[in-house]
């Protein structure tokens, strides 16, 4: 007697346990072998400001590693944020708005971060864990005053619509505080607390000059988190950026607006976006100088151009973790009518489902690329007989047109494959034949582990 064909779902049950989770964070497991060339060994921290971490245990499964972070200025200093536009803001995001705005970006000490936690859709309660979080941080800098408005940027991640242990954070606060220190060390492990289903850890730094200070060496700092629910205005992203330039707390916010708009503003995972992400700079002018006001000619550009390409690299490591992520992805919209327009185009490939499954499939389907394009929400100048679409290869070698002015080319499938095989591909749409604005995007592809991996995010 023959046995039954076995069903579709019993067909597919091996399948699926093959699909091991081996996904996760910096924490819990050692860093994939393919994503520790982005965890920097050394670096170059900017003058005056001091970082460290220590362990709360904010998720009860959490007994060794840290999960709270403390950035902070030796001095009191400019500081500057842009936050999620979700209407359901979570706690910090509404107090350090509120502080920032009160303080006009002047006398900031430090930023405190918590993982594992979200404190969003908490009520009056969250609010007055958010606050309490910002003033132990205050209190453990000399100068402070019980009573004083805060001076803190408060950032919290992790799962939505559950209280902080606010006791267990704040009692850890002043154990950070004590080991606050400028050691790459230091750095390393704030960029690790922060951290949820990130499998590494984000930071870098830099350093850089200026014309009107050529003698004056600077530094610049980052580190950010985030790898789901990552889509702009902003996304479950964390970033703190400090630098030791002079730049005035009026100069400071539309710096870091415009460095955002081409950075963490350009960037998207999943098309979610959350109700915590932050992005916070900071900047003491420890390293010297002439104070840089929007009025400041030259000095004021280069600083833009600097953060801006600072902010997108920081920025593109989010994506290059993205939640089971194996591409990286590069949109560029060329040839628009605007800026506005190619964003658009550019913003609604890199969250389309299909074209992210066919990039992990390695599947040249240039139809879902255009099917995205055309549906671009008010982007009225797409024309269809202008429209170009191609693949741009890592290796420096010729463009692969899939599309030329409407018309579709015969494509050769082995060098497409060949194209798509890399971590790394281009895809480039052209609007128009004729010269016009650009933008890039940066997404990543959907696998079948970004499913399990937000299948089971809260057990």
């Amino acid at each position: 007697m023959t046995s039954a064909r076995p069903s579709p779902i019993q067909r597919l049950v091996p399948t699926m346990k093959s699909f091991v989770r081996n996904y996760s964070a910096p924490g819990e497991g050692s860093i994939p072998p393919a994503k520790a060339k982005y965890v920097p060994t050394s670096g170059t921290y900017p003058k005056g400001f001091l970082a460290a971490s220590a362990h709360v245990g904010v998720k009860a499964s959490n007994t060794r590693f840290d999960d709270l972070a403390l950035i902070a200025s030796e001095s009191p200093c400019a500081g500057a944020a842009v936050f999620t536009k979700n209407k359901f803001q979570a706690a910090p995001v509404t107090v350090s708005r509120d502080m920032l705005k009160k303080r006009g970006g002047s006398g900031i000490r430090s930023v405190v971060v918590n993982s594992g936690c979200a404190n969003a859709v908490t009520g009056k309660g969250g609010i007055e864990d958010a606050i309490a979080m910002g003033k132990k941080a205050d209190a453990c800098f000399a100068g402070a005053k019980d009573g004083d408005d805060s001076s803190s940027i408060v950032m919290s991640t992790g799962v939505i619509g559950q209280r902080l242990p606010i006791q267990k954070i704040l009692d850890k606060i002043p154990t950070a505080h004590q080991g606050l220190g400028n050691a790459h060390s230091n750095w390393l492990g704030a960029a690790r607390a922060i951290c949820t289903t990130d499998t590494f850890p984000k930071l870098l730094s830099r350093q850089f000059t200026l014309s009107s200070a050529p003698g004056t060496t600077y530094s610049i700092a980052g580190m950010t988190k985030g790898a789901g629910m990552i889509h702009p205005n902003m996304a479950t992203l964390l970033g703190i950026i400090c630098t030791d330039a002079p730049i005035a707390p009026s100069a400071l916010q539309s710096l870091l607006t415009a460095a955002v708009t081409k950075s963490f503003n350009s960037i998207s995972v999943d098309g979610d976006t959350s109700t915590n992400d932050t992005v916070a700079i900071l900047a003491n002018g420890a390293a010297g100088g002439q104070e840089i006001t929007s009025a400041s000619g030259a000095a004021y550009g280069e600083i833009e151009n600097i953060l801006t390409k600072f902010a997108a690299d920081l920025s593109q490591l989010v994506v290059r973790d993205g939640e089971g992520a194996t591409k990286f992805v590069t949109i560029r919209v060329t040839n628009a009518a605007t800026y506005e327009d190619a964003k658009k185009v550019a913003s609604t490939i890199a969250r389309s489902p299909l074209v992210k499954t066919a990039l992990y499939g390695k599947d040249a389907n240039w139809g879902r690329i255009l099917c995205a394009t055309g549906y671009a929400d008010g982007v009225d100048s797409v024309v269809p007989e202008q429209t170009s679409v191609s693949f741009i290869p890592t290796d420096g070698s010729a463009e692969l047109k899939l599309l030329v002015r409407g018309e579709p080319e015969k494509v050769d499938e082995a060098r497409a494959a060949q194209i798509l095989a890399p971590e790394d591909l281009e895809i480039l749409v052209r609007l128009s034949e004729k010269p016009g604005a650009e933008a890039v995007y940066w997404t990543c592809d959907f696998s079948h582990e970004y499913v399990t991996i937000n299948g089971d995010y809260r057990t």
